[in-house]
């Protein structure tokens, strides 16, 4: 015994240390993962969608302009003709001015040649200038900065100065200062997630463990999984193996963080468990291990698979949510069944003080809430299962009412910012769609025609040949075939303006069998439409691989059925509590249209962990109890861990909350409310009086149902 104390020992010492020097190399790498997002909603598109098409055929006739990204500074006061003229030479000076703090201009960041201008509005209460950045040059780095905010934040200064003496009021907007933003609002994900992350779920444990000490090793395993998965990421995502947007990082630090403490939770409580009935803490690591193992793996493994589910999606950002949430649970499944172990064994008894747990054969978790819970379950199966049932349905018919049929720029975040401030003053001077047009490109001999028809479009404002330099006013021609610009009346990325996109490419289609139609418009328009197109798919997908993993692991069809019908279930009552909660509570004005995808893979694939912890523990007990009785001792004995695990992971997702976007909101009220769902629900009441009123017939066909 000692001679196998000892190797133990050994293994856990050489495995705290294996595990420092990885963090040593990893943390670096995953504290410079913002610096290698691309947030750009064309580089997502997929290759048969029209307007990536368009872009494609676009560069023939301007090789630079499908890379321009424009910023507008829009000047407010009464417009007169020696105004005009000095707003114009305003602009003109821009390219030869420092980007603050460097020695940098903000020339360097725009499209070559582009041409300079502001021009008045036809209520003459506003001049509105344009720059087209090259979207290439701004994702560049200033140090360890990104370029475009520094970029924007000297124009807004430079432009503040002119304006104070020119006797203007003015703001700089366009996709350019609202991409800034974005890059603002995620800039700080890194820190800004992570502490706010690990400081409830910090609280949680202390609460859970009652312990001052004890909460450290499961929060510090958890780092140590968000530093490797980080650097893993960051190196696929430098050599373009994978796509990294600010999406998928913030969502990777609740993923992980969440899904390594569920698993912390799960063995320190079976380890706790063991402890009591052995007084080796090697035997009762090694009996703690060989009972959770099985169900972390299956855990992480159902996760791990629905995520890269999303392989495959059309949308590369999505497609690349899945590799990188997938790293991020394997990251949490080794870390956890690795180096938690380890410090458990080398901190030995004492880390649980003042709860010490001592060799006595007592099970502390065979009485009290649970206790009761998993009782009144047994007696009255039917009653929990009809009542839960009903809730759950009368929750599910509010789905009709959700919204998601995608949401504009403007209504994308929760607080505005300067650019959405500039761009809701200059919706009251100018055409929404104005430097942002929807573009075409036709045959030149059917260019007439096209535009007399899409002119008649409702929201349409104007239709003229694109020319790229006022001072030339030449129309560009490649191959016979000219470029259109359709400038709408509503903003470009609105709701409103990409219905219009099947309009407009039915009219011109009708004349020109091979026009494209692009432009920001028909780039949103066909992003929901991809988006449609993944759900559709994916949600299927998902669900029988669900359903297998489960057959696989209860060794039985009946349970898996019956557990992938109350996850279902679970999902379709989230989608209606969140739908009611938008509309009625946050007033949000809808949802993405990725909403129900995102929320399903994880609300599902995490969901159904929370099934599998119990199950795995109810059949574990119902060899040697039977199924009723192993039932309750299976709610008992994992009610306490189960929805303090539940509790973490809804606290976590809800961090998502702190950042300024309306998806990533939506994301993680859908996720935490579905969790607490599961965990208090469905896990806790329905799921137990489904398995006591089937019975053994519940473990069909495996021999335990005999």
């Amino acid at each position: 015994m000692r001679v196998r104390g000892r190797k133990a020992l050994w293994i856990a010492i050489i495995t705290v240390v294996a595990w420092l020097g990885i963090s040593g190399v990893a943390g670096p790498m995953f504290g410079k993962l913002s610096t290698v997002q691309k947030n750009d909603n064309s580089d997502f598109l997929p290759t048969n969608a029209e307007s990536y098409k368009f872009t494609k055929e676009y560069e023939k006739f301007a090789p630079t302009s499908d890379r321009a990204i424009p910023a507008l500074v829009l000047f407010l006061g009464e417009i007169d003709e020696s105004k005009i003229a000095a707003a114009n030479g305003f602009m003109q000076t821009l390219p030869a001015k420092s980007v603050e703090g460097t020695d940098k201009k903000i020339g360097d960041y725009l499209v070559p040649g582009s041409p300079i201008f502001a021009f008045p509005s036809q209520d003459n209460q506003a001049l509105l200038g344009s720059l087209s950045f090259d979207s290439a040059k701004i994702a560049d780095q200033i140090g360890n900065e990104p370029a475009l905010p520094l970029v924007i934040e000297s124009i807004r200064n430079y432009t503040e100065e002119f304006s104070s003496q020119g006797g203007f009021e003015s703001h700089v907007t366009g996709f350019a200062a609202i991409f800034a933003d974005l890059f603002k609002a995620f800039g700080g994900i890194d820190s800004t997630l992570l502490y706010w992350t690990l400081g409830i779920v910090a609280l949680i444990l202390i609460v859970v463990y009652r312990s001052p000490i004890l909460w450290i090793l499961p929060l510090f395993s958890a780092l140590m999984a968000e530093s490797l998965a980080g650097a893993v990421i960051y190196t696929l995502a430098k050599n373009d193996v994978l796509t990294l947007d600010g999406q998928s990082q913030g969502i990777l630090s609740v993923l992980v963080i969440g899904a390594a403490t569920d698993y912390a939770l799960l063995l320190i409580a079976r380890y706790r468990e063991e402890l009591h009935h052995h007084e080796s803490k090697y035997d009762a690591m090694r009996i703690a291990l060989r009972g959770v193992v099985e169900p972390i793996i299956a855990s992480g493994m159902t996760v791990t698979i629905g995520l890269l589910v999303l392989i495959l999606s059309e949308l590369k950002n999505n497609r690349s949510l899945g590799p990188v949430g997938a790293i991020g649970i394997v990251a949490s499944m080794i870390t956890i069944l690795t180096l938690l172990p380890a410090l458990l064994i080398l901190f030995g008894r004492w880390i649980f003080w003042p709860r010490i747990p001592r060799h006595d054969d007592v099970d502390e978790k065979l009485t009290g809430t649970w206790a009761k819970v998993a009782h009144a379950t047994a007696r009255n199966p039917r009653k929990y299962a009809i009542v839960t049932s009903i809730i759950l349905l009368v929750m599910a018919g509010f789905i009709t009412t959700l919204k998601a049929s995608g949401i504009s720029t403007l209504e994308g975040f929760t607080k505005k910012p300067k650019s959405l401030i500039g761009q809701e003053l200059l919706l009251e001077h100018f055409p929404g769609g104005q430097n942002q047009p929807t573009q075409l490109i036709v045959a030149k001999e059917k260019s007439e025609e096209i535009i007399a028809a899409v002119s008649k479009i409702d929201g349409v404002a104007s239709v003229a040949p694109e020319i790229l330099d006022p001072a030339n006013p030449t129309v560009i021609e490649n191959g016979g075939r000219i470029v259109l610009d359709a400038t709408l009346e509503v903003p470009a990325d609105s709701n409103a303006g990409r219905a219009l996109v099947p309009q407009i490419r039915e009219a011109a289609h009708a004349i020109d069998d091979a026009a494209l139609v692009g432009g920001i418009s028909a780039t949103f328009y066909d992003v929901d439409v991809a988006s449609e197109r993944d759900r559709n798919l994916i949600i299927p997908i998902v669900l029988l691989i669900i359903a297998v993993i489960l057959a696989l692991l209860l060794r039985s069809i009946v349970a898996a059925l019956i557990l992938l019908v109350t996850v279902v279930l679970s999902f379709a009552a989230t989608l209606g509590a969140s739908a009611f909660v938008f509309n009625n509570i946050f007033n949000f004005p809808g949802a993405d249209t990725s909403f129900p995808l995102f929320t399903f893979v994880f609300l599902v694939a995490l969901g159904i962990d929370y099934n599998i912890f119990l199950m795995t523990r109810v059949r574990e007990e119902a060899l040697k109890l039977g199924t009723k009785a192993g039932t309750i001792k299976g709610v008992t004995v994992t009610g306490g861990v189960i929805t303090s695990a539940g509790v973490v992971l809804a606290a976590t997702f809800t961090v998502l909350g702190v950042l300024p976007l309306v998806a990533l909101a939506q994301i993680a009220f859908a996720v935490a409310f579905g969790v607490l769902l599961d965990t208090l629900v469905v896990r806790s009441l329905l799921v137990p009086a489904l398995v006591h009123i089937l019975g053994k017939r519940i473990w069909w066909p495996a021999k335990l149902a005999d």
